[in-house]
């Protein structure tokens, strides 16, 4: 079960693990599908086993939406998220292939309340990982909604 911290809560240095998910081949079609990019490296098997990697490679950008999506099932915000501000720093460190089984380490970095009051912003960084080994990774920041008394 996550974790659920509010404002008082988060602090740098915390640090939560979701669990693990393998990853499919109706991962791979459905990522596919969503963003129409059938190049041979991921939807051939046999140009792609002339590769480096010897087999298909899941899409980079399929990590980043797993990394964002799994993160919640390590922590949640306990205040409503008014939007996800970017990432920073990210770095493709290994291939996904299908097969792959991966989970995510959240750490929070920073919090910092905004100038104009009534919001504040994290810093996080999502590890998304094959066991003990990183294979992508990078920093996400969000902005929720300040508690009503809460002081920054």
């Amino acid at each position: 079960m996550a974790a659920t911290l509010g404002f008082a809560e988060i602090a740098p240095g915390l640090r939560f693990r979701s669990p693990g998910r393998t990853l499919t081949e109706s991962d791979h079609q459905l990522f596919m599908m969503l963003t129409g990019d059938w190049h041979p490296i991921h939807a051939d098997a046999e140009y792609a086993a002339t590769t480096k990697a010897g087999q298909r490679l899941m899409h980079g950008a399929l990590g980043i939406a797993l990394a964002m999506g799994m993160q919640t099932a390590a922590v949640e915000f306990a205040d409503p998220i008014l939007g996800a501000l970017g990432f920073s720093e990210w770095s493709f460190r290994k291939p996904l292939f299908i097969g792959d089984t991966v989970h995510v380490e959240v750490e929070f970095l920073s919090k910092r309340a905004t100038s104009g009051g009534g919001r504040y912003v994290v810093e996080r960084r999502l590890s998304l990982k094959k066991g003990e080994e990183v294979i992508q990774d990078g920093i996400a920041t969000v902005m929720l909604k300040l508690p009503e008394g809460a002081r920054a």
